[in-house]
């Protein structure tokens, strides 16, 4: 019989271990000619799509059709972060998989998305409300364009070749609350932090224009609205949980595409502001 000790099994014959082997397979940096390309595909994407699909639309209208999506998108993508990785990993099933460790799980599951919802409530919330009493909706013909830009700018600091600033809180929640509370509590804390979003590291920069969209929006319940959008892309990847997978092929999978993953948010970024940019011109 084999015991199991920080992720290593010890066979119980002297002298003999079994181990699990270390990655090999990393995610690979793109060339510079293949971001390059994919950022003036971007750029041509969202413009032409701008031109195909906003026309004769109301600028806030087609604001909306980009934000919400791009929210989403962020969501998802904030997956590829030191915490995305976390909550994925460490808030699963107990014991072996089984329909029923499946079902005594899924408090935990519900406790971690009633945490986001509360995160988005909090963060929207306080947005939204600030955005009213400064009356920042007012300057919304004003802000629009450098919001587009800044899209743009965040996209090519994805791709590696712009340096803006990115402020973040290099954060990552208390991994030995999993030691203190029950699973479904840890699920609730989780989601609550991961929820506020500026609280732990979030490595998407379309959580900026998200924040912009809420402040600038002077609505209390567009900017929870919106982030409930993002946060519901960030809980998402959680499900994949009440999956026969483990937390091994799970952090694989995602270490990969790392790169894949941050060439996306860089392609959404950029497409978003060109779209954008092209529909004030046009």
């Amino acid at each position: 019989m084999a015991e199991t000790w920080n992720g290593h099994a010890h066979s119980a014959r002297e002298g003999v271990v079994d181990h699990v082997d270390d990655a090999t397979s990393f995610a690979q940096p793109w060339s510079g000619v293949a971001r390059f390309s994919l950022l003036a595909v971007s750029l041509i994407a969202g413009a032409a799509g701008a031109v195909v699909f906003a026309a004769g639309v109301p600028l806030t209208t087609a604001m909306l059709w980009i934000l919400i999506p791009a929210a989403f998108a962020g969501g998802l993508l904030s997956t590829w972060s030191p915490c995305g990785y976390s909550s994925v990993c460490l808030l699963r099933p107990s014991g072996e998989y089984s329909r029923a460790s499946v079902m005594a799980w899924m408090p935990t599951l519900i406790a971690h998305a009633v945490g986001y919802a509360l995160g988005a409530l909090v963060l929207g919330g306080a947005l939204g409300l600030a955005g009213y009493a400064l009356g920042l909706d007012a300057y919304f013909a004003y802000t629009i364009p450098v919001f587009a830009v800044l899209l743009v700018a965040y996209g090519a600091h994805q791709f590696g070749f712009l340096n803006v600033p990115y402020p973040q809180r290099r954060c990552q929640v208390p991994h030995d609350a999993r030691q203190r509370f029950p699973k479904w509590v840890i699920g609730l804390l989780y989601g609550f932090s991961l929820g506020l979003n500026y609280l732990t590291y979030v490595q998407t920069p379309l959580l900026y224009a998200v924040t912009g969209a809420a402040l600038f929006s002077g609505s209390i319940t567009f900017a929870i609205a919106i982030f409930l959008v993002f946060n519901l892309g960030r809980f998402l990847p959680l499900v994949v949980n009440a999956l026969p997978v483990t937390d091994r092929a799970v952090t694989a999978w995602l270490a990969r595409r790392q790169e894949a993953a941050a060439m996306t948010d860089g392609a959404l970024l950029v497409a978003a502001g060109a779209a954008i940019l092209t529909m004030i011109v046009a």
